[in-house]
């Protein structure tokens, strides 16, 4: 069981740190999504190597907020294979208020556990986190 913040209240589940760490190093999955539940997060979704930004747009609700990790695999000008991890609030202006709140005022704490984020996006819609918007925050 993750440590409780005072500050937040907010505990963060020993599995969130473990998937995020086999994405990091060993790279078997291509996104997971996180939720808040009974005062901690803990991992509501794992999207395989195999899967797209679409599959992982596609994972997140349209009235909830999550926290996501994508690992994005992109190509230099130079043609140099690289990855970037991405971190997205995902706070879509359809859930509701107390949610955006609880998850605005965790986000930071629940980041630190994850070592290893390279890019911070934050979405309230689609449009917001684009593969463009992503491809251009890569470089």
């Amino acid at each position: 069981m993750g440590q409780a913040n005072a500050a937040s209240g907010m505990a963060v589940h020993d599995d969130c740190k473990l998937r995020f760490q086999e994405l990091k190093a060993k790279r078997v999955y291509r996104f997971i999504t996180f939720k808040i539940e009974q005062q901690q997060v803990v991992v509501d979704k794992i999207g395989e190597s195999t899967e797209s930004y679409d599959d992982f747009q596609a994972s997140l609700p349209a009235d909830e907020c999550r926290y996501a990790v994508y690992d994005f695999d992109f190509t230099t000008d130079e043609n140099c294979q690289k990855s970037k991890i991405f971190f997205i609030a995902w706070s879509p202006d359809t859930s509701k208020v107390r949610m955006k709140m609880v998850y605005a005022s965790s986000k930071d704490r629940f980041k630190r556990e994850l070592d290893g984020i390279q890019v911070d996006m934050q979405a309230t819609d689609p449009s917001e986190m684009s593969l463009d918007l992503v491809k251009a925050r890569a470089f």
